[in-house]
């Protein structure tokens, strides 16, 4: 079969590989559609030390199921999913046993197996999943009235709906959003569905915030050319954002987060920085004297996939304009190019 092979940084391969075998405990999955997601990105361009080279990329896909491996067959199958059906995964395939997964935060799993890293990933014709990924329930089924396009946009909007949730939203809330790439933009609409009244987002890069234009947000920003203290000052009548969740990947957007959000608001971190360069310099009587809730956000649980698979096929988060592009597998390189200028919001790869 076709698939795209991680070798190492700048090493990306577009080759033959054997069809996967079906696991005895697993499931057999024909890949329909495959987002490239940013961590791909900077797999290529930087390199990933998790990933067990050479391998199958690929993490945000969906497809059919195919073949139940003789062990499911033979222990009566499983009760909510059959040959034909549509399904996404929780792609960080935790463990079940762990102290963290004991209290429900799989995405914290002390063993956790992502697909793509630990596993072969789904930017390829068929994957095979584990039976450890489905014992634990990280195969969501999803709707047939759901297009493959947009079911493979469900792993990244879990990520939003995890933080979006821990973020603890009210009706009516101001939530500031900064960073207008992919992710910004689903925080932004999933704290809208979470109950937002007024979500502002700030963004650097003038095409990004183009982009944002079509996604109803009450403010665009420009914090290079604009005070962003002051509109968020003049959208809150002084008091500050209730909620800022940080989707812009560098240092100075999250130092600046606490100076914009109100008393005992929270500031949600959601973009990793690279290694190296992670360490931030914060005003600890901010958060003091503020009482300010400072979290971070990784990944995504089971949980958050239904939630996300929920949202889509409602109609609630706008699938169709955050799927911006399609292209078969041979034009990965095309498809981080349009990552790497901005002209993109999710490239959705059909094998």
């Amino acid at each position: 079969m076709r698939a795209i092979v991680y070798y190492a940084p700048g090493d990306i391969r577009v080759e033959d590989v054997p069809q996967p075998v079906c696991y005895v405990d697993g499931l057999l999955v024909r890949v329909e559609a495959c987002a490239v997601c940013g961590t791909d990105l900077k797999s290529k361009l930087s390199g990933n030390p998790r990933i067990n080279a050479p391998l199958v990329m690929g993490h945000e896909f969906t497809g059919v199921i195919e073949q139940f491996g003789s062990d499911v067959i033979r222990n009566g199958g499983v009760s909510d999913l059959q040959l034909g059906d549509r399904i996404v995964m929780a792609t960080s395939v935790s463990c079940g046993k762990c102290f963290y997964c004991k209290l429900g935060y799989r995405n914290l799993c002390s063993d956790l197996a992502p697909m793509g890293f630990s596993y072969p990933g789904g930017m390829a014709e068929y994957v095979a999943i584990p039976g450890r990924a489905l014992r634990e329930g990280h195969v969501i089924k999803v709707p047939a009235s759901v297009s493959a396009i947009h079911a493979a946009l469900a792993e990244p909007i879990s990520c939003a709906v995890n933080s979006v949730s821990q973020c603890d939203i009210k009706s009516g809330d101001t939530v500031l959003v900064m960073g207008a790439g992919p992710m910004g933009l689903l925080n932004a609409v999933v704290a809208r569905a979470s109950g937002a009244q007024k979500v502002l987002l700030s963004e650097l890069n003038e095409l990004r915030r183009m982009q944002a234009a079509q996604f109803g947000i009450d403010k665009l920003i420009d914090p290079a050319n604009e005070s962003l203290a002051d509109i968020v000052k003049t959208e809150t009548n002084g008091i500050g954002a209730d909620v800022v969740i940080v989707a812009a990947p560098a240092a100075p957007p999250q130092e600046e987060a606490l100076s914009l959000v109100r008393k005992r608001g929270t500031v949600c971190l959601f973009a990793s920085l690279p290694v190296g360069k992670s360490e931030l310099k914060i005003d600890s009587r901010l958060i003091h004297y503020g009482e300010i809730r400072l979290i971070g956000s990784s990944d995504s649980t089971p949980q958050h996939v239904e939630k996300a698979v929920e949202l889509i096929a409602s109609g609630t988060i706008p699938v169709e304009r955050i799927a911006s592009h399609t292209l078969p597998l041979e034009k990965i390189e095309e498809a981080f190019t349009l990552m790497q200028r901005g002209e993109s919001l999710r490239v959705v790869l059909v094998p």
